[in-house]
């Protein structure tokens, strides 16, 4: 009779076995390989030929009746057949992020040298967050921050962090100020923050989520071009001290997303430092603009402010999940995420060369980014990121004067690369019109724009950040939108019904 250990050896050994295809051999690792490759080759080489949009999502009901795990159908475990999955349910619906024609939204990018990284930083599965285990890992993040400083004019006492965007980004400096301030509980109804009535939502969020939502809340007016004026957050601060209230943070925009405006940096910062308020800004879009010549006189000011967010996903054009926080005083960041645990205490000397990820953040769990900032930069350089940044200021000049030429209505002229326009229809609703001029570019597919609402009028946004968007796709926007103004004006029972029906819910009209 075996012994007991003879028999736990054994039920290990049948494990061991059952799990190997967790760990496939060389040659297991090819062919899988070899059918990936093959997709992304044809994925990319196919780009031009796919729709940006598409308009019927119903294929990603299928991904819900594969199941998963235990549930999964059996006949679909083929990787060849799981890829096919893929494209038509999750690639083939709604937007392609990484096509040409994607114009709505600030794009994310997907340089294939920052796929290569994924790829590398998944299969090493580096850990990021602790330089004791993660000494690379940790230097190359600090490395590329760095950088980052240094064009934007921070300190060498300045810190930050490596985040999955511009929303955890701005929470960590959202919580760096706070804790600066010493603000506690019985503070919050005191505290007041400024900014612009277009300022990102998610700086809104990271008040919420750091606790502090229930802070005084001012809309700075603005001016003409919808930037924050400084001598009326001058105005408002004087008038919220002499009213016992305890004015706190400013947020200014180094490019909002409603239309790319760029707020006086400089004079915000004047104010602030007058003031003693914790100055924030948010570059997530247009702050790696910084890196032209002749954006940095716009971008004035932003050197001086107390923390600063980036998004490498946007203007680095690296795949989503990259963001990042600059914060001018160092120890500020790591006074106010400062933990630790008793599992940790190998790792507390490594600290003292410098403060790990883990340690100015709300992640514990790191995932290996610096890797598809760091490999971009050094197989590139920089010329070819500027040289696609500029192109991207030339686009939206270029569509700013053709689309008016086109007899559109159109907002200022951009500072970046969002332009915001709108036809105003001869009759009717004007408002109408544009929501169904957008639904129309959708239903087409072939470049995908979006809307926003401003002062109650609806405008149309181009945003040309996408790295592969060049002038033929700035051409094929024009066309299209020409094509679909045309469509509409010969039916327009397909927008008046709408104007109608809207007007009928109590909605506001144009």
């Amino acid at each position: 009779m075996r012994s007991n250990s003879s028999r736990q050896r054994s039920r290990i050994l049948e494990l061991e076995e059952a799990a190997r295809p967790l760990d496939p051999d060389a040659g297991e690792r090819d062919r899988l390989m070899a059918e990936v490759h093959a997709y992304a080759q044809g994925f990319l080489s196919g780009l031009p030929e796919r729709p940006a949009y598409q308009h019927d999502k119903s294929a990603v009901a299928k991904i819900r009746e594969l199941g998963v795990g235990s549930d999964a159908r059996s006949v679909e475990r083929s990787l060849e057949r799981l890829i096919d999955r893929i494209d038509e349910s999750v690639v083939g619906a709604g937007l392609v992020p990484s096509h040409a024609g994607h114009l709505g939204y600030i794009p994310g990018g997907g340089i294939y040298a920052s796929s290569l990284a994924d790829y590398l930083a998944a299969v090493t599965n580096e850990y990021a967050g602790v330089r004791f285990t993660g000494p690379g890992a940790v230097e190359m993040e600090n490395v590329v921050l760095g950088w980052m400083a240094r064009f934007t004019g921070y300190p060498a006492t300045c810190a930050g962090n490596l985040a999955s965007g511009g929303s955890i980004a701005s929470l960590i400096a959202v919580v760096t100020a706070r804790e600066a301030a010493g603000l506690r509980a019985r503070d919050y109804e005191r505290a007041v923050v400024y900014s612009s009535s277009h300022l990102h939502h998610c700086l809104h969020k990271a008040l919420r989520m750091a606790g502090v939502g229930e802070a005084v809340r001012r809309d700075v007016p603005l001016d003409g071009d919808f930037r924050m004026r400084a001598n009326a957050l001058a105005e408002l601060v004087a008038e919220d001290r002499a009213r016992g209230l305890r004015p706190w943070l400013v947020f200014a925009s180094a490019g909002t997303v409603d239309i790319g405006a760029i707020d006086p940096l400089a004079a915000i910062a004047d104010v602030a430092e007058r003031e003693d308020l914790w100055f924030h800004v948010d570059g997530a879009y247009g702050g790696f603009f910084g890196l032209l010549e002749e954006i940095r006189p716009a971008l004035a000011g932003l050197e001086r402010s107390d923390s600063l967010v980036l998004d490498p996903h946007k203007g680095m054009f690296l795949p989503y999940g990259t963001g990042a926080v600059l914060v001018r005083d160092g120890k500020a960041l790591a006074e106010a995420h400062a933990s630790g645990a008793s599992y940790l205490q190998d790792t507390v000397e490594a600290e003292r060369r410098g403060p790990s990820p883990a340690a100015v953040s709300p992640e514990l769990t790191k995932h290996f980014r610096g890797l598809r900032v760091w490999l971009p930069l050094l197989l590139h350089g920089e010329g070819p990121f500027r040289a696609c940044l500029r192109e991207k200021l030339e686009l939206a000049r270029y569509f700013h004067g053709r689309i008016e030429a086109l007899r559109f209505e159109v907002g200022p002229e951009p500072q970046l690369s969002v332009v915001t326009y709108r036809w105003v229809p001869e009759f009717g609703d004007a408002n109408a019109f544009n929501r169904a001029l957008v639904e129309e570019t959708h239903r087409d597919g072939r470049i995908f724009l979006s809307s926003t609402t401003i002062d109650g009028t609806v405008w149309l946004r181009m945003a040309a950040l996408a790295f592969r968007t060049h002038l033929h796709t700035i051409d094929l926007a024009l066309e299209v939108l020409a094509e679909a103004v045309e469509r509409l004006a010969a039916h327009p029972e397909r927008w008046r019904s709408a104007a109608r029906a809207e007007a009928l819910a109590g909605g506001s009209g144009g």
